[in-house]
């Protein structure tokens, strides 16, 4: 388990860094640069030099944590850091941190002088299983997620469970989402394993298993084509009830919270346009619910958040396109749905976590 080979690139586990540490001394790069947020800067960098015996070989880029700044003007501001630092092609970012810096990290790296090399280190449990592995970068325009972007992957990626004990429980919460939705999407037998654990005290091994169902998705449709698009399960409801509550919360969701959201709403979309059976449903929605805060979906925000889907990057020819699941371990892709179905789900997920409509 200490690594899993991608395409083009190697994704390490538990190594403590080291074959990171032969990186950094061959020589290779004329200059090396850590890009942090204020949260990871401060909790942990530290944790990164002690792995590296103190290793301060580098220059810090930080910028400010939160996805309200995953945006072009914080790329500027980055790309002119490198320029003011006399960043060549033959230097390597390092991104160190959650999923906006390995997205927002990744994009600049992969634009600045049309590329420049760069290796994630991801240290949110959403990181390490889901943003910082298949090569996707990218930043948000006018609150659309990841509209502008590239498919650039990094050199390698390193995960270290050890960067998990900094995390508040929310966070650990938020990336389990995603482990959730792995095994929906293709392994019923790793979704029963996660029911009956502890997203507070997240395996090694359960980590491994989520990157490797996205590895093999991601590996033969890297370019979301066709069958990668099952990993946008639960995300074009998720991602509009993610993007209305971070411009109209005082305390936003999270995406994990905001995703488990968009997997009951599509469960219910997948008995009523798909093959998922309703004890199906009730499996899933029972089990989010129990596991994660409910929210009210006001019924005044159905008409923004439908404007919401209609920017999502799956959609075609207009219609809002969604991956719907076949049956606990087995989705489908490029599902067309009626406007009243959308609707219906909303209030199908406001009537099980008793929100007011």
């Amino acid at each position: 388990m200490n690594k899993l080979d991608s395409a083009g690139h190697t994704i390490h586990f538990e190594t403590q860094l080291s074959p990171l540490t032969e990186v950094l001394e061959s020589g290779k790069y004329s200059k090396i640069f850590v890009f942090a947020d204020g949260n990871t800067s401060q909790f942990c960098l530290p944790v990164f030099q002690e792995m590296l015996d103190d290793f301060t070989g580098f220059d810090l880029i930080e910028t400010d944590p939160g996805e309200e700044n995953k945006n072009i003007d914080f790329c500027i501001g980055i790309w002119k850091t490198l320029l003011d630092f006399g960043a060549d092609r033959k230097c390597l970012m390092i991104n160190l941190g959650g999923g906006v810096v390995t997205d927002l990290g990744g994009f600049v790296a992969s634009t600045y002088k049309r590329g420049i090399d760069f290796i994630n280190i991801p240290t949110t449990l959403l990181s390490q299983v889901d943003a910082s592995v298949g090569g996707k970068t990218g930043i948000d325009i006018d609150n659309v997620k990841n509209m502008v972007g590239t498919f650039t992957l990094p050199q390698s990626v390193f995960i270290e469970t050890k960067f998990l004990k900094t995390l508040p429980e929310r966070e650990m919460l938020s990336g389990f989402a995603e482990m959730i939705k792995h095994g929906l999407i293709a392994d019923k037998g790793y979704y029963e394993e996660l029911k009956k654990g502890n997203y507070k005290e997240i395996e090694a091994e359960a980590i491994y298993t989520s990157v490797n169902i996205k590895n093999e998705v991601v590996t033969e449709d890297p370019h979301e084509k066709g069958l990668r698009k099952i990993l946008n399960f639960g995300h074009t409801i998720g991602h509009a009830v993610e993007t209305y509550s971070l411009i109209n919360d005082k305390s936003p969701l999270t995406h994990g919270e905001a995703i488990a959201i968009g997997m009951v709403c599509e469960g219910f979309l997948s008995v009523s346009n798909n093959t998922l059976t309703g004890d199906e449903l009730e499996d899933i929605s029972n089990y989010i619910l129990e596991t994660y805060p409910s929210y009210q979906i006001k019924k005044e925000s159905f008409g923004q958040l439908l404007e919401f889907m209609q920017s999502d990057k799956k959609n075609e020819n207009g219609e809002i396109m969604f991956s719907l699941l076949n049956s606990i371990g087995s989705c489908a892709f490029n599902c067309r749905v009626a406007e009243a179905d959308i609707l219906a789900s909303l209030n199908y997920y406001n009537a099980l976590a008793k929100s007011p409509s």
